[in-house]
């Protein structure tokens, strides 16, 4: 399972405005659809920035 870290602070707004800072892991609990995904790891969001990226297992 991929993983995924906050790489631009914003607020979830479909996540009850919870925000996200800057090294936070996303989702905060449970997992995120596939598109929610691909919509925050491009510009294809709101903001049209990149806020989260995959973190590479160790």
């Amino acid at each position: 399972m991929a993983k995924y870290r906050v790489v631009k602070a914003f607020t979830d707004l479909q996540d009850e405005n919870h925000v996200y800072r800057v090294g936070d892991k996303f989702p905060r609990s449970g997992r995120a659809k596939k598109e929610r995904i691909e919509e925050l790891s491009s510009k294809d969001n709101k903001r049209k920035e990149v806020l989260i990226e995959e973190v590479e297992d160790k």
